[in-house]
């Protein structure tokens, strides 16, 4: 990361002050929220693609930082209704917006940066901004319902969770290198190009979290997480699709039943592991991230391209 970094250090500084500043409040409350939502941002790999996806194409703009503020607006708004949704209380080891302020709070607050996401592109007529961004936003809504709908059933195959990852999660992640490419180029042609780069990057970057689940290290959430929430990730689709109708049903009925019980849920894990379902998801995962590179590498060689190389097998590499 210290590559990229040096490509954009400069940039990713001049985005914080410019983020920290679009989310003041004259409400004492809100204003205390957005601080603590601040001092606990992530690895901020959203802004890093907007960035390189822009300076890929030509110099960053007043209308990059934009594209950048707005895609980590509905970000951190989609985190912060996802945790009432989830009723998760902690998240990136700092406690939740909902454990500590309630869900009637976490809600409002979401919509105030959904709503502060609007006002910076309609103030400044970012409208490609806006229509980008909107697009991913409804693919974000309709793949958090289909996985609800899914998990209720456990009727869930490969195709319809690829369905479900690339609206959930890669959608975000495909407009954020769409914006920030069409804020240097007001190029349709390149941002559409580089959407379908940020799709792949996107998809891998979802295995790969799926992967951590079945994993010892701390990635901030527990292992066995996605299997008490009952999500059928990769592993587990592969797994289920392989083992004998008596093992399935079994596993099936753990899911269902006993998916807090820390036995039952080791013994899935247990079988996804000794089935193939890890070696077949990483499988996947690293042919849509050399999908991503060979996207990439249609485009000139660069000190930005190569930093979005870096960035690309980051995802699919770290270990948190």
């Amino acid at each position: 990361m210290d590559f990229i970094k040096n490509i954009i250090g400069q940039e990713l500084s001049t985005f914080e002050e410019k983020f920290s500043a679009s989310v003041k409040s004259n409400t004492a409350l809100l204003d205390r929220i957005m601080k603590y939502i601040i001092k606990r941002k992530g690895k901020q790999l959203r802004p890093m693609f907007v960035l390189l996806s822009a300076k890929l194409h030509g110099p960053i703009n007043e209308s990059t930082y934009r594209a950048a503020a707005l895609v980590e607006l509905l970000h951190t708004a989609t985190l912060v209704h996802d945790d009432v949704v989830d009723e998760s209380f902690e998240r990136r080891g700092f406690f939740s917006i909902n454990a500590i302020w309630k869900n009637k709070i976490a809600v409002l607050v979401g919509d105030y940066l959904l709503s502060k996401g609007l006002l910076l592109s309609t103030s400044n007529n970012d409208f490609e901004h806006l229509h980008i961004l909107s697009d991913a936003v409804q693919q974000m809504s309709e793949g958090e319902l289909l996985q609800i709908e899914k998990s209720r059933k456990l009727n869930l195959d490969e195709h319809i969770y690829f369905e479900i990852i690339r609206n959930k999660t890669a959608s975000l992640l495909s407009s954020a290198c769409a914006v920030g490419a069409y804020s240097t180029t007001n190029s349709k042609e390149i941002s559409d190009k580089m959407k379908a780069f940020g799709e792949k990057v996107g998809i891998a970057f979802q295995i790969k979290d799926d992967l951590f689940d079945y994993g010892k290290a701390d990635v901030g959430k527990p292992t066995g997480n996605d299997i008490k929430e009952k999500k059928l990730t990769l592993p587990l689709i592969y797994t289920l699709n392989k083992i004998d109708k008596a093992a399935k049903r079994e596993l099936i009925y753990i899911i269902k039943n006993e998916n807090r019980n820390p036995k039952k849920v080791q013994h899935v894990i247990d079988t996804v592991i000794s089935t193939g379902g890890i070696e077949y998801a990483e499988e996947k995962m690293f042919a849509y991230r050399d999908e991503a590179l060979n996207i990439l590498k249609s485009f000139s060689e660069s000190a930005e391209r190569n930093a979005l190389e870096e960035l690309v097998r980051f995802t699919t590499d770290r270990k948190y």
